[in-house]
């Protein structure tokens, strides 16, 4: 089974076509890289696969569920951390990670025990019970990724999850990323850094103007000796028209 099946999806806003007949897969255990300039349709297709939005055509299911026809079952599966702070700021990181692991009803003793854990992989304890408003943007993004991992989701959505971070804390979450991975996390990953993508991941899909440009494995983008950016540029500059 995939972790995710996108099939023929399109996504309308009126009469503008946000997104036009994207297909892709991604299996089980993967790290997949899903790039394209801001307005490609990347946060669009994340919206609709976690319900945010609704699916205009075609079907995307979750490990199986239907997100439009099956939209609990989906969404169960599937953390994600936006690129936008898209929480209460006077709350704080302990009640934001308790009220999300209700939501997906965890009982209490084992939202504490989660809450705990996350707390101390991912160095927020000295934080937990400050408002989020006054945390530095490498917590708060520490804090998203937490809310996301909270009810132990097979599917892991990060949307720009090292924007704003320093190189130190990025690192850090390059290596959390990676052993979660290997412990069988699946994680849908978008970046600009593409340096970082090349790092992670293992197959990558470039979208560009709401339409995939190329999918495949990591070496299919840096053959013949070049670079994951020599690629993507590539793909979204060969339509622009060229300087005199």
């Amino acid at each position: 089974m995939h972790a995710l099946e996108i099939t023929k999806f399109t996504k309308r806003y009126g009469a503008t076509i946000a997104v036009h007949d994207v297909s892709l897969t991604v299996k089980e255990g993967e790290f997949f890289g899903f790039l394209g300039p801001n307005g490609a349709g990347k946060t669009t297709t994340i919206n609709c696969i976690t319900g945010i939005a609704t699916v205009t055509e075609g079907t995307i299911t979750v490990f199986g569920a239907d997100v439009m026809k099956d939209y609990h079952a989906a969404r169960k599966h599937v953390g994600l951390s936006p690129q936008e702070f898209n929480v209460d700021i006077f709350s704080t990181p302990r009640k934001i990670l308790w009220f999300v692991g209700g939501y997906y009803g965890i009982p209490k003793k084992e939202r504490e025990k989660r809450i705990d854990t996350l707390f101390q992989i991912l160095d927020l304890a000295k934080v937990a019970d400050q408002k989020f408003r006054t945390l530095s943007g490498g917590f708060k993004r520490r804090v998203m990724l937490a809310r996301a991992l909270i009810h132990n989701p097979p599917l892991l959505i990060l949307d720009e999850p090292t924007a704003g971070v320093d190189v130190e804390l990025r690192h850090e979450l390059w290596r959390y990323l990676r052993r979660i991975n290997e412990e069988g996390k699946t994680i849908l990953f978008t970046s600009h850094y593409l340096e970082e993508v090349e790092k992670l991941c293992n197959r990558i899909a470039i979208i560009h103007k709401g339409k995939i440009e190329m999918i495949g494995d990591k070496h299919e983008f840096v053959a013949e000796g070049k670079s994951l950016e020599d690629t993507y540029l590539e793909l979204i500059q060969r339509d622009q028209p060229k300087a005199v």
